[in-house]
């Protein structure tokens, strides 16, 4: 038998319930999510959920419905179906760009403690990723773990130049090396899954994030796949994020595999993986320092002395450059947003004088 707390159940959302006067409903967690249909893990099982109307109606946009890791209010509606009567306060979520829509977010996952970051050896393995990755995770204040799986395919040589290029830019994050195939480095990774914590897998397609959950879970719970030899490519296998329990009592989120991470509003994110960087930054002889060409940069001054990591360096002004242009679609949007609502307040009033 476990508890609201096996399945990472924490007491500020104790606290709201009794301040809110939800204590009448049960809470349970959102494990699956697919096209607004649900599936809800309680104490009791797991049942279908449907959202009520006016949760519905009163949602501003995509981000007010239940994603995956939410904890719910809900009422049993019959012996395998509840209804969801609303979202309980997340602690947070990882987020990022929703794809191809003008300054709108798409939650990742929410509620979650760790963030197994994935990359495999190879033509994916990118050090810039990693940081991406880093940022959103720190911006999320969720706990990043680097994983670099699949070190079976190279020789031990290889694998050194690997672990020098990432300590070169990325300090004090655990980084973990792994193959799904000999389970090597498969004990370390097991070692930092806590019972009640929740973890998620990220990274692109084809790195072997399904592979490694079903390792984790021992059984196959996720469908698989190979890489595509004409492009060395992984495909989309995961085609929705679930929430798993581990024997081992962690719970683990598996999500599809992203080829386009966009980032949101993540100033402090960048702030904690470019630490280096933000300390410098005080230095510079003009606080809206830009860090290119400027007068006085301690940042450039830094990096013609060998101090920064010109890749580290690039890779920042590549980010803080895409965080200020989701920053300005986003103010772009609530602006337009604003304008249409003033548009349809007059509308009403000009139809109520008709009448």
């Amino acid at each position: 038998m476990f508890t609201l707390h096996d399945l990472g159940y924490f007491d500020e959302l104790e606290n709201f319930r009794v301040s809110n006067n939800l204590l009448n409903f049960k809470v349970g967690r959102i494990i699956s999510e697919h096209k607004e249909r649900y599936t809800v893990k309680t104490t009791d099982g797991e049942f279908e959920g449907e959202i009520i109307g006016n949760l519905r109606f009163t949602a501003k946009n995509r981000n007010d419905f239940p994603a995956v890791g939410d904890w719910v209010s809900i009422l049993k509606y019959d012996s395998c179906k509840v209804i969801i009567y609303n979202v309980l306060p997340r602690k947070n979520v990882i987020e990022r760009q929703a794809v191809g829509k003008f300054g709108e977010k798409q939650i990742i996952a929410s509620n979650i403690d760790f963030a197994f970051i994935v990359q495999a050896v190879g033509r994916d393995f990118n050090v810039n990723r990693i940081e991406r990755y880093l940022t959103i995770c720190n911006a999320a204040g969720v706990a990043p773990i680097v994983v670099i799986n699949k070190i079976d395919l190279i020789s031990a040589a290889d694998l050194q130049i690997i672990s020098s290029k990432i300590s070169e830019r990325i300090k004090n994050i655990p980084i973990i090396f792994i193959s799904n195939e000999t389970k090597s480095g498969f004990e370390n990774l097991v070692n930092f899954i806590e019972k009640g914590k929740t973890y998620c897998l990220l990274g692109s397609s084809g790195v072997g994030k399904s592979t490694i959950l079903n390792n984790l879970v021992g059984k196959s719970v996720m469908q698989t796949n190979a890489i595509s030899e004409t492009i060395n490519r992984g495909k989309h296998v995961t085609s929705h994020r679930h929430l798993f329990v581990l024997d081992g009592g962690g719970l683990l989120i598996d999500n599809p595999g992203m080829r386009e991470v966009g980032l949101t509003n993540v100033e402090s994110g960048l702030e904690i993986t470019f630490t280096q960087i933000s300390e410098l930054a005080i230095n510079c002889k003009y606080a809206d320092c830009k860090h290119i060409n400027e007068i006085g940069c301690a940042v450039l001054k830094a990096l013609e002395n060998g101090e920064i990591d010109e890749g580290s360096y690039e890779n920042y002004l590549k980010l803080e450059r895409e965080k200020q242009h989701f920053e300005m679609d986003n103010a772009e949007k609530r602006k337009k947003d604003k304008s249409f609502g003033k548009l349809m307040k007059q509308y009403k009033k000009d139809v109520k004088k008709d009448f």
